[in-house]
Parts: structure tokens; C-alpha cells; sequence
């Protein structure tokens, strides 16, 4: 199973929720709204909002609606989430709502994103001994503990591939005791190794490893007498020093794709990534990279060079590159 990345949100101002305390539920929505697609990848995954009560789960639908109403009208461009069932009919509303979870799979050029599912609001359902893959981000407005509090956090946690990098949970309640005293309970161990084994580092330890990432790849470009940008990228000579730019390039991409999921960066970290590696030159990599693996991954089905172990043992990793703005549907060529 996936690691989890926690955000405790706080809210705006000075006065400060207790822990076990909620902020206001229009101003729970409002964080939804502006964090949801950090959250989810762009939405290529849903939601959970995990509620205390039936009459609160009512408020929330209703707020959703009122709010992105507004916002929809203020900007034709705003694409709202979440839908309505009827639960008329409960048994098929059910399976309706998990074959919507299921559906996120399909990219939104093979099956329209109006038939899937963004959010879904519940009290207890789907918080336990329902999974699914395309499921990585839970937001609690609910008080948890002990086995509750692993269950529901688990609803996001299940293994896909490299563009879930683990399971994604805005807390509400500033329950980070409570999270403390669950993950310890269930490893068996001190709270530091506990957290070691539950939980992803946090932002500036990840910030780090990308900025070693990229230092790693302009040193690598150096060695071969190139400057480190996509254009010069492509002057690459040799399958060997192809080879080497995809392990190098892949790394950076996987770590700038964990950091693009937390819902936690604030402004100055936000812009030391966009320094270390400008929009604008991470999508010109991105479609240097789709082209070098490309070509090695033709020679790699060919057996062109089964004489070159190094080439035979690259793993192009095209889903988590697929992921990207660059292309969302690219990935659909290599299936």
C-alpha cells in the first residue's frame, strides 16, 4: 500500500480551530474547490468527503451547488465537480456511484468526464471495505480515531501506478493526534518509525531530493559537453547516454509529480520548484523524453539491442509522463 500525505488544514486568520474542532462548512468547501485538482492529479482521480453527519452531508451538497453556481457564472471556464443520483432506487444509485469511481480510468477523450465522479459526500458508506484504485484523496470533516481513522485513510492509499504517489488526506479537524496515536497503534512501533512507515516526507525534504534530481541531470549533460536544456537534449549521441538521460529525467519527473499532489505548498515553495525547473522547460523535457523513449522502446521490442544490456533493462515509465499536461491522452499510444 501507499504512504499517506496529510494536509491539516487550518483555515485563514489568526483564530484557530482545536483539534476536533471544524471550521465553517462553506469554508471546508471553498478549500475543496481551490485544492481539488492538486489534489487529484487534474482529476484523474476522485474524492471522498467524509462527513459526521446526514444532515451535514445535505448542507454540503447544497453548498457545492450554491457555491460553483456562482463561480460558473462569474467564469464560463470553471468546470464544476461532483453530480447528482437519485436514491430512489438505492441498489442501482450504488453500483451507479461505484461504476463512476471505476470509469476514472478512461481518459476524458474516450469517455466524457460529465459520467464519472468527482466527489462523493458520505457519512460511513465507502469509508470501509470499499476500494478502489482511482480513489487518492480524502477530505475529513469528521471526528476519527484508532482503526476508523486507518480504515477510512485507506480508501486512498490502494497502488496504481506512478501518477498516484500515495494516499492524499485534508484533515479539517486538525486531528494529527489522533493520526499520531492510529499509525503508531497499528505499527507497532515508536511514533518517529511510525510516521517513517505511514506517512511521505514532507514538502521541503522532497523539494530537496528534486533539486539533487535535476543538479544530477545538468551534470550528467555536462559530462557529455552539452548545455542542460531540451533543445540540446535531443544532441544527445549514443543509446548509452539516451538511456542515462531517461533514468535521470524520469527521477525528476517522478518527484516533481509527488510535490504537484500536495495540497500543503506554500507561495515560496510553490516558487522554489517553479526555479528549480520552470513550467516551460519541464514540458519541453517531457516531450524530448516521450520521443527518446519512444525510440528506445521500438529497438527494446525489435531486439536491436540485445547486445546492449543497459537499453534492455530501461523501464520508459510512459503512464507517469502520460499524466502531464503535455498530453493526457498520449498514453493511449503504447497500450
Amino acid at each position: 500500500m501507499l504512504r499517506f500525505h496529510i494536509d491539516y488544514f487550518k483555515g485563514e486568520g489568526n483564530a484557530q480551530p482545536k483539534p476536533g474542532d471544524t471550521i465553517s462548512q462553506r469554508a471546508v468547501v471553498e478549500a475543496i474547490l481551490a485544492k481539488h485538482d492538486a489534489a487529484t492529479n487534474a482529476r484523474r482521480f476522485n474524492a471522498v468527503l467524509a462527513t459526521a453527519t446526514i444532515n451535514h452531508a445535505i448542507e454540503y451538497h447544497r453548498l457545492f451547488t450554491e457555491i460553483q453556481k456562482k463561480r460558473l457564472a462569474q467564469d464560463e471556464t470553471f468546470q464544476p465537480i461532483s453530480t447528482n443520483h437519485s436514491i430512489n432506487e438505492f441498489d442501482l444509485y450504488y453500483q451507479d456511484v461505484q461504476q463512476r469511481i471505476k470509469d476514472h480510468k478512461y481518459s476524458n477523450a474516450d469517455y466524457p468526464r460529465q459520467n464519472k465522479i468527482d466527489v462523493m459526500i458520505v457519512v460511513d458508506m465507502l469509508l470501509t471495505g470499499f476500494d478502489s484504485k482511482y480513489i487518492n484523496t480524502l477530505y475529513v470533516d469528521k471526528n476519527l480515531k484508532h482503526h476508523g481513522l486507518i480504515q477510512a485513510f485507506s480508501r486512498t492509499n490502494r497502488i496504481l501506478n506512478d501518477t498516484k504517489p500515495y494516499g492524499n488526506v485534508l484533515d479539517f479537524r486538525q486531528q494529527q493526534e489522533a493520526v499520531n496515536e492510529a499509525i503508531a497503534l497499528f505499527s507497532g512501533s515508536d511514533i518517529n518509525r511510525a510516521k517513517e512507515i505511514w506517512l511521505v516526507d514532507a514538502a521541503p525534504i522532497v523539494i530537496r531530493k528534486l533539486c539533487t534530481a535535476v543538479t544530477d541531470l545538468q551534470n550528467f549533460m555536462q559530462s557529455q559537453g552539452l548545455p542542460c536544456t531540451p533543445q540540446e537534449a535531443s544532441n544527445l549521441k549514443g543509446d548509452d547516454a539516451r538511456g542515462q538521460f531517461i533514468n535521470l529525467f524520469k527521477e525528476v519527473q517522478r518527484l516533481k509529480t509527488q510535490l504537484d499532489q500536495y495540497t500543503d505548498l506554500s507561495e515560496d515553495q510553490s516558487a522554489s520548484i517553479n526555479k528549480v525547473l520552470p513550467e516551460d522547460t519541464l514540458r519541453a523535457f517531457k516531450g524530448l523524453y516521450l520521443e527518446t523513449a519512444q525510440r528506445l522502446k521500438e529497438k527494446q521490442d525489435k531486439n536491436r539491442a540485445e547486445d546492449n544490456d543497459k537499453i534492455q533493462e530501461l523501464d520508459f515509465e510512459f503512464v507517469l509522463f502520460a499524466s502531464s499536461v503535455i498530453d493526457y491522452d498520449y498514453r493511449h499510444r503504447f497500450e
